[in-house]
């Protein structure tokens, strides 16, 4: 499992508009730039708690801008799935396809038997908050699909990155 204080993995995941996207280079260098970075796993596309809790990011989307960050979601859902779940919701953050299930396992964050489906993985829950550099500063893993992240925790994370 990525913990705090280590580089995030370099592995690839689809964008929405079926572009290869390297999680690494997205969070620190020239791509970053210069910003915090916050990788929200979450465990499928229009299902209700990730929906909510995707909704909620698109909502303070502006305070994270504030506070200096880029915003990326990440599912094992294809990226078609994610293109519409992104469209449905008006979410204006990348929303990337992990389908191939590396990303969640260099993470260390597989969700076994997602929704009592036998064989059905998926990502758990789960928010990384980098610097600029790539190093994860903040950490949040649930075992339970069920619960949202503490939004406030996660800005206080970005405020401390920020001083």
């Amino acid at each position: 499992m990525v913990e705090i204080g280590e580089q995030i993995p370099k592995v690839k995941v689809i964008d929405t508009e079926m572009k290869q996207i390297d999680i690494s280079k997205a969070t620190s260098g020239k791509a970053a730039a210069g910003k915090a970075t916050v990788i929200a796993f979450f465990p499928g596309a229009f299902t209700g708690v990730c929906t909510k809790e995707m909704c909620t990011f698109r909502d303070d989307l502006t305070k994270l801008l504030y506070l200096n960050a880029n915003l990326y979601a990440i599912s094992v859902d294809g990226p078609f799935s994610n293109k519409a779940f992104k469209d449905h919701n008006n979410l204006s953050f990348p929303i990337l396809s992990d389908y191939k299930k590396k990303a969640i396992k260099k993470f260390g964050i597989v969700l076994k038997d997602f929704a009592h489906l036998k064989g059905y993985t998926a990502a758990k829950r789960s928010i990384f908050v980098t610097d600029a550099s790539g190093i994860v500063r903040y950490k949040w893993v649930s075992d339970d699909p069920s619960v949202e992240p503490n939004y406030a925790e996660i800005r206080g994370a970005l405020e401390s990155i920020n001083k």
